[in-house]
């Protein structure tokens, strides 16, 4: 049986950070088109930041990492994206609330916490050129994967399917909400950073569970 801890928890947190500092400079170049280029510089230091925050509550709860990595984010980024993570992760410290241990299931479950958690700050909806065009695809095609007993590594495989897609199809959107809503038709043409650095995310956490679930079936820990 599987048993993911606030260990594993930072561990994944620190891949996100990674890829997103790889990312860094695309980012920008993508907000650049359309917000002030901030962005890649924003997720990078958000998260490392919440490596920094978690790396020595690894005997914490699930819940307790997720909120502390929330207010971390929070302090680290502040402006818009800050407040949408943060949100985030509270849903999900509050949908892990009591368990002192997560399965790779729950990693997936992650999706649709997040997906609620910025929902429910930013008051966006897929189709509105944001993040949300790839957290919501990504949460219902995982909420659908668990459903039908697929495998957490499939289930991440087929949402970070659905956010690429989601986020490219920001390209032909125009922006109804946030900064960049300002710019009304100019918008049209241009990748949404906050939906491409979403991908990353997703993808940061399928390729950790996938390295997770080989370890598993070696018999590793």
């Amino acid at each position: 049986m599987d048993s993911i801890t606030s260990r594993h928890i930072t561990e994944i947190f620190r891949l996100i950070a990674l890829r997103l500092s790889e990312a860094r400079t695309d980012l920008g170049a993508l907000d650049g088109a359309i917000g002030d280029a901030d962005h890649g510089n924003s997720m990078a230091e958000g998260f490392a930041a919440v490596v920094r925050a978690t790396s020595a509550l690894t005997d914490a709860p699930p819940s307790e990492l997720f909120s502390l990595a929330g207010r971390s984010f929070h302090s680290a980024v502040g402006a818009t994206t800050g407040p949408l993570y943060a949100s985030a992760m509270a849903a999900a410290a509050r949908d892990f609330a009591g368990k002192p241990a997560l399965t790779a299931s729950d990693l997936v479950r992650v999706l649709p916490s997040f997906a609620r958690g910025i929902a429910e700050r930013g008051k966006a909806r897929p189709g509105d050129k944001t993040m949300m065009d790839a957290w919501g695809p990504a949460a219902r095609v995982a909420s659908e994967g668990l459903a039908q007993n697929l495998s957490a590594a499939h289930c991440l495989d087929k949402a970070e399917a659905a956010a690429r897609e989601g986020c490219e199809s920001t390209r032909a959107m125009v922006a109804s909400v946030g900064r960049a809503a300002r710019l009304g038709a100019r918008s049209l043409g241009h990748v949404d950073p906050g939906a491409a650095s979403a991908v990353i995310i997703i993808a940061a956490l399928r390729e950790w569970v996938i390295g997770y679930e080989s370890t598993l079936a070696k018999g590793g820990a």
